[in-house]
């Protein structure tokens, strides 16, 4: 994947950095795209240092439009091109508590679908023109499992958007050369989650790993680790993966005595 070009948004943390960390070390220069540009320039210093590779910070808000034609007309600038976009960027706060339907405001709503959803239209919509026209290129969008289970009303409608939308855009890029896809993680080791645990660790007095085992249930008996996710990404987004195209691909370690098909 020497010399391909990818905007990640979101990138700055979590999955999204460790995609950008990923596909580096597989020879891709990143634009990592993030609303803190303090964040976003220490993590692509960061990147940059372990792979060698080109890496730029973008501050970009991708609820907004007008910031979003700004970040694809600099990463081209930047970069020479475009070639892969990864939509990782989300309103994490949002859902968080599962709120009841009485406390589902149209505001949580909104909040979270704007970025989640929304978000990843208008980075798909402004990055495809640049990918159709080279004949190539791959978009991969970040959901989560929420999409199949009824825990969160936000969480769930904006994971199934993320699918439907997926999939429109694959039929319609698709004969072009755009393979577009849908990640599902679940539970996943984030640094974020790594302190979550431990603080619950310490107040309970138990071993972290102990925690772990009875707390998340999947088939492989373990959290995922952010790297992991990072690998699928980082297949879809290579010319390896070019019989997937409008399909979900989930990553959460496998849910137990659930058939999809």
């Amino acid at each position: 994947m020497t010399g391909k070009r990818a905007i990640i948004t979101g990138g700055s943390k979590g999955l999204g950095l460790a995609a950008a960390h990923a596909l580096a070390a597989e020879g891709v220069d990143i634009v990592i795209a993030s609303r803190n540009q303090d964040v976003a320039k220490a993590a692509a210093a960061d990147v940059a240092a372990r792979s060698g590779r080109r890496v730029v910070a973008i501050a970009t808000d991708t609820g907004d439009d007008a910031s979003v034609q700004a970040l694809v007309a600099r990463a081209v600038e930047e970069l020479g091109g475009i070639d892969i976009l990864v939509n990782s960027a989300s309103n994490q706060q949002v859902g968080r508590g599962y709120q009841r339907l009485a406390d589902t405001s149209d505001q949580v709503f909104w909040d979270d679908v704007n970025i989640k959803v929304v978000g990843y239209l208008r980075t798909a919509r402004a990055v495809a023109p640049h990918l159709v026209k080279q004949g190539w290129g791959r978009i991969i969008n970040i959901s989560g499992l929420g999409a199949r289970q009824a825990q969160s009303i936000v969480r769930t409608i904006r994971n199934v958007s993320v699918s439907a939308l997926t999939k429109n855009l694959a039929d319609e890029l698709g004969p072009h050369g755009v393979n577009v896809t849908v990640v599902h993680p679940g539970t996943t080791r984030t640094e974020t989650l790594r302190q979550r645990l431990q603080a619950q660790a310490d107040l309970q007095g138990v071993d972290v790993a102990e925690l772990e085992r009875t707390k998340f249930k999947n088939s492989i008996g373990r959290i995922v680790d952010a790297s992991e996710v990072a690998d699928v990404i980082t297949f879809l987004a290579s010319p390896r993966s070019a019989a997937i195209n409008g399909d979900a691909i989930a990553v959460g370690g496998g849910q137990p005595g659930v058939v999809y098909y």
